[in-house]
């Protein structure tokens, strides 16, 4: 042996040469080559397509509400929206398919980030949650069948306010909501949403004129949402919660508020046609 030889000490199965053949570490770095294929640009630009066209509707319907024809200014209304038109059936199968790939790929995310980027990963998680959830009620309407926004919202307080800790649930799922609103109002006004999209420099302007208010819209609207909760929570009543459907109505009860029932509605036309562009300009 040289006087420059060392032994050689074996891998500790805790330190660096175990954890990187660990279950968790390979599912990062499957996730990692997955999210890089060039097929997630195809995803991303279909499900955030499809995203665009139903906050489009929800909007459509929204203004409805304002000036007095009625209808459900939320997903589910959005779809029974899009099932009436004469390529109903379709589209809310191209909207379904491409929001649940969406998903998956929002998930997809949130497992590569997991290792170093936790924030990233939760809310890579969350947007997965919200658009397998929208995905899913398109394809409920595509197969023919219905869902109810507003019923379930109901439904699902009901059960939690009928345990002791119900309203304290309720409450802090409410507040929760409120916070992911206040969040997507603050990446509006920031203009942080630049993250996400990184358009040519002469549509850059065009994407914040669509990106800023449409963030704040739909901000407040889901702030609102975590306000009804909230209230229900306080009051022990499931039927002062509601969804994105009754925050939107409960404009049209206060002063001044179906004015601001339009601009919100305006506001989330506006978010469609970005995701539109966030799809097309994706980083």
């Amino acid at each position: 042996m040289t006087g420059d030889a060392r032994p050689e000490v074996p891998a500790r199965a805790d330190g660096a040469g175990g954890a990187s053949h660990s279950p968790a570490r390979k599912a990062q770095d499957a996730a990692a080559g997955v999210e890089d294929h060039r097929a997630t640009s195809w995803v991303e630009a279909a499900g955030q397509s499809a995203n665009g066209v139903v906050h489009v509707v929800i909007g459509g319907i929204g203004l409805s509400v304002a000036f007095g024809a009625g209808g459900s200014a939320d997903q589910s209304g959005a779809m029974r929206a899009l099932r009436e038109t004469p390529v109903g059936g379709l589209a809310l199968w191209v909207v379904g398919v491409a929001l649940v790939a969406l998903a998956l790929h929002a998930f997809v995310i949130a497992v590569a980030d997991s290792r170093d980027e936790r924030r990233n990963a939760m809310r890579a998680a969350g947007r997965g949650i919200g658009h397998a959830v929208v995905g899913g009620t398109a394809l409920v309407f595509a197969l023919g069948g219905s869902v109810d926004g507003e019923d379930a919202t109901e439904s699902f307080s009901t059960g939690v306010l009928q345990h002791p800790v119900g309203p304290w649930l309720l409450g802090v799922a409410g507040l929760v909501i409120a916070g992911v609103g206040i969040a997507f109002v603050i990446r509006g006004a920031r203009r942080t949403f630049f993250e996400d999209v990184a358009p040519p420099r002469r549509f850059r302007r065009i994407v914040e004129a669509l990106g800023a208010p449409g963030f704040i819209a739909k901000g407040v609207a889901v702030t609102i949402v975590g306000g009804l909760f909230v209230v229900g929570a306080v009051r022990h009543d499931p039927g002062e919660t509601g969804g994105l459907d009754g925050a939107l109505q409960s404009l049209t009860t206060v002063p001044g508020g179906v004015v601001a029932l339009v601009a919100i509605a305006v506001g989330l036309i506006v978010y469609g046609v970005y995701c539109v562009a966030r799809g097309v300009w994706a980083r």
